[in-house]
């Protein structure tokens, strides 16, 4: 079987944060093989990050773990820059930062479904609900993974399964640590 990972960018790090713990991409094409018994897996990483100037802090290790995904895991990768959206409140007006890549996964799966058998989603977003539902009524096995914290009732009981990335220790590598300000 050849499956298809769509990577959320912004779920997998809600459960980085709440495990404080790293993912080992580079375990992760070798697990999704073996759980799910497939010749051939490919990934797809989302994520939408700050433009640079934006932040008290550099950038330059998001750059590099780019391209230690793309061009040394060959993760497909798919990035836009967060959009700040000026907003007012009773407190004033506030930035608030928006980068939500579901459009562009929703995408992607459905114009590569002719080329896997099963799709494995990383998110916990209802949203996806419709895009699951396509993809099994077009014969695709669809497989969720994202925590207990970050999942909504519809998608993790809408799929083919459903697994918790908290619950799978070979994953998991160094400790997450917390940046420094400055």
């Amino acid at each position: 079987m050849t499956v298809y990972v769509f990577v959320d960018a912004s779920n997998l790090w809600a459960a980085q944060k709440s495990k404080k713990k790293l993912l080992d991409y580079s375990k992760l094409a070798d697990f999704l093989c073996l759980t799910h018994e497939c010749k051939l897996v490919k990934i797809f990483y989302y994520d939408a990050y700050p433009a640079d100037g934006t932040r008290k802090y550099s950038l330059d290790g998001k750059h590099k773990f780019y391209t230690f995904l793309k061009k040394g895991l060959h993760f497909a990768l798919i990035t836009k820059k967060l959009k700040q959206i000026r907003s007012i409140t009773d407190k004033g007006e506030v930035i608030v930062e928006k980068g939500n890549m579901d459009v562009e996964i929703t995408i992607d799966a459905l114009h590569h479904m002719d080329k896997y058998e099963g799709a494995v989603l990383f998110t916990g977003d209802s949203d996806f609900l419709a895009l699951v539902t396509y993809l099994r009524n077009h014969k695709k096995k669809v497989y969720i993974y994202s925590s207990k914290n970050n999942i909504s009732e519809e998608l993790r009981t809408g799929a083919d399964g459903y697994t918790d990335i908290l619950n799978i220790a070979e994953l998991w590598g160094k400790d997450l640590k917390r940046r420094e300000e400055q």
